[in-house]
């Protein structure tokens, strides 16, 4: 059976690293599928769930990445992630509690960066609450 090495790295900590059978994350023009042996690639991604199938296990690894960069080459996947979270480590509350500042933010901002941040800010709280429940519902 063919396999990746997937790695998944934040500014922080090294978040997986493991043997998969399959990858599917957010491109920066839509969900990716990566099997072993896909051709070479380097793209942007967008803020979402990262859905790595173990090899050895079979299980699904879930993992939240707030934007970042991909690399593919035929046996590896590499995610530079800005932001990443385990999935068991997603907390829903704050991530709501978030989202409302974020939303308050965008009412109140005052120039065009403010309201550029403010709803970059909210896109990737969105798209964390939205990979939380893709985690959930995987379980």
């Amino acid at each position: 059976m063919a396999t990746l090495q997937v790695d998944v790295v934040s500014a922080e900590e090294n978040i997986f690293s493991g043997v998969a059978k399959f990858v599917a994350l957010p491109g920066e023009m839509g969900e990716l599928g990566i099997y072993p042996r896909h051709t070479p690639l380097i793209t942007r991604i967008k803020p979402g769930a990262v859905r790595i199938e173990r090899a050895d296990t079979g299980e699904v690894e879930f993992v939240f990445v707030a934007g970042g960069i991909l690399e593919v080459q035929p046996g590896t996947v590499t995610v530079l992630a800005d932001t990443a979270i385990r999935g068991k480590d997603l907390d829903e509350a704050k991530a709501v509690e978030a989202k409302k500042l974020a939303e308050e933010a965008l009412k109140n901002a005052n120039s065009d960066i403010d309201l550029a941040k403010a709803q970059n800010e909210l896109v990737a709280l969105a798209a964390q609450l939205a990979a939380l429940r893709r985690f959930r519902s995987a379980k």
